[in-house]
C-alpha cells in the first residue's frame, strides 16, 4: 500500500507560489500553478481513497470463506504491515500535514486488524496449538506499533528548522534552494525508508503469488484488494509524474529524487498484474467455498505456514 504525501509552505502562504491554486495551498500546503499541478493532486487524492478501502473486501471475503488463514501468506502481510510502518516513520521524520500523518496511522491499524484476523482463522482452522506464536507475534507488533508511534509523536513535537515549498514527495524534505542540488541530510533518510518501504511492498507480493500457484486457487482472496490498490498505485505514479518540477529543476532530477515511490508503486502494479493473472487461471473448475475449506482442513501437513 502507501499513500500520497505533501510537505510545503505554512497555511495559506503563496509568496513562493505565484499564480498557485489558493484552495490547494490551503487545505494540502501544495503549490498547484496549473492544470497539470491541480490534476496530480486530484490524483493523488483518489489514490489515498483507493488505498484506505482496500483492506474492507478482503475483511469481508475473510470472514465469509472462513479460510483466511490458507488463502493469504502470513509473509505477504508481514511485509506490507512493514512497508506501512516505515511510511508512518517517514511522514513523522518528514513532518508531514496532519491529514497524511493519520492516514498512515490508518493503514497500519487495518493491517494489524488484517493480521489479526488471519491468526484469529490459523487458531480456528488448525487448533490451539498455534495459538501462541501467532498471539505473541500480533501482541508484539501491536506493542511495537504502538511504541513507535509514541516515540514518534514527542519527536515531532520539537522544534524543526523551517522549510520553504518543495513539491510533493512521500517522504520530502524542506530545503532553501531551487534547481537541482545534492540530497539534504533529513532527504537521504526519507530516501532510505522510502526506498525499504518500496521493497517490502514489492517482496510481499511474491508469497502471496506463490502461494495461490500452491493452492491452483484463489479461494479466500479478495479481487478488489488487488483492484483498488493497482488503481491506487497507477494513479499515484500519475500524480507524481503530473507534477510540474520546481523552478531551474530538470525532469531527470525530479525523478531521481522521487524514484524509490514510482520504484514500488509501479513495481508492485505490475505484481498485482500477475496476482490478476491468477484469479482468471484459476476462475475455471475451482471448488466451492465449502469444499476447499473441508479439503484444506483435512490434508494432511497443516502445520506448514502459509
Amino acid at each position: 500500500m502507501g499513500a500520497q504525501r505533501w510537505r510545503g509552505l505554512p497555511s495559506g502562504n503563496l509568496s513562493n507560489c505565484p499564480n498557485g491554486s489558493r484552495w490547494v495551498m490551503e487545505v494540502f500546503n501544495e503549490c498547484a500553478q496549473d492544470g497539470r499541478d491541480i490534476a496530480s493532486v486530484v490524483l493523488g487524492l483518489v489514490s489515498i481513497f483507493c488505498f484506505a478501502a482496500a483492506s474492507f473486501p478482503q475483511f469481508y471475503q475473510g470472514c465469509k470463506t472462513g479460510i483466511m488463514d490458507r488463502a493469504l501468506s502470513i509473509y505477504f502481510l508481514l511485509g506490507w504491515l512493514g512497508g506501512d510502518l516505515l511510511n508512518l516513520i517517514g511522514s513523522f521524520l518528514a513532518d508531514q500535514l496532519p491529514l497524511q500523518v493519520y492516514t498512515a496511522v490508518y493503514y497500519v491499524l487495518a493491517d494489524l486488524v488484517m493480521l489479526s484476523l488471519y491468526g484469529y482463522y490459523k487458531v480456528k482452522n488448525r487448533g490451539r496449538g498455534f495459538a501462541a506464536p501467532i498471539n505473541a507475534a500480533f501482541v508484539f507488533l501491536s506493542l511495537g506499533t504502538v511504541w513507535t508511534v509514541s516515540l514518534l509523536g514527542r519527536g515531532a513535537a520539537v522544534a524543526q528548522e523551517p522549510a520553504a515549498f518543495k513539491g510533493r514527495s512521500l517522504l520530502s524534505a524542506g530545503g532553501d534552494e531551487l534547481g537541482p542540488k545534492p540530497f539534504s541530510k533529513s532527504e537521504i533518510i526519507g530516501f532510505t525508508i522510502g526506498s525499504v518501504s518500496s521493497v517490502l511492498y514489492l517482496c510481499s507480493r511474491l508469497p502471496q503469488i506463490y502461494t495461490n500457484y500452491k493452492r491452483k486457487s484463489t479461494i479466500g482472496v479478495s479481487y478488489s484488494l488487488f483492484a483498488l490498490v493497482m488503481l491506487g498505485n497507477l494513479l499515484y505514479g500519475l500524480s507524481v509524474l503530473l507534477k510540474n518540477p520546481e523552478p531551474g529543476q530538470g525532469e531527470g532530477v525530479y525523478v531521481l529524487h522521487h524514484l524509490p515511490w514510482l520504484v514500488g508503486s509501479l513495481g508492485v502494479l505490475s505484481l498485482d498484474v500477475v496476482i490478476s493473472f491468477q484469479f482468471l487461471a484459476y476462475r475455471r473448475g475451482r471448488p466451492s467455498t465449502r469444499e476447499e475449506r473441508d479439503a484444506l482442513l483435512g490434508e494432511p501437513g497443516d502445520a506448514l505456514e502459509s
